[in-house]
């Protein structure tokens, strides 16, 4: 009788796990097939989040792209945008704004949605404070 009740038990359990996966499978299937493509790479035109710049010990090593990291330079390390992409970087508190190109990658873990090197953070007013509320927009060719 008490194996039976383990054996109904654990039957439960997985009928449940079953259930949930199907029900997050159809739910990620049904919000997948409602946005357009013309959505999808709109919302992720412009995004918002936390900037830092990069400390002195990375300068003359080398980025995700090979090339050899300069502090002098418009560049930034960011995972959300492929790498070579241009991006208008605004600071949030003083409106000020610099053009970056991406060409290093973050750390997985980290809150940051960006790190800049120090002469755009500089442009950006945020030297001091050391971080900064940022918007982030894509900078077409046009």
């Amino acid at each position: 009788m008490i194996q039976q009740k383990k054996y109904t038990s654990c039957l439960i359990q997985y009928a449940r796990l079953i259930a949930a996966t199907l029900f997050l499978c159809c739910l990620i299937q049904t919000s997948v097939q409602g946005q357009s493509k013309d959505n999808a790479s709109a919302s992720q035109r412009t995004i918002y989040g936390l900037a830092s710049y990069y400390a002195n010990k990375f300068e003359g090593r080398l980025t995700a792209n090979g090339e050899v990291f300069s502090q002098s330079k418009l560049t930034a390390a960011c995972n959300v945008f492929p790498l070579g992409t241009k991006l208008k970087v605004t600071n949030l508190r003083n409106r000020k704004s610099v053009i970056v190109r991406t060409n290093d990658r973050l750390h997985p873990n980290t809150r940051r949605i960006i790190d800049l090197t120090y002469t755009a953070a500089s442009k950006l007013g945020f030297i001091h404070a050391g971080l900064a509320r940022v918007r982030i927009e894509v900078v077409t060719d046009k």
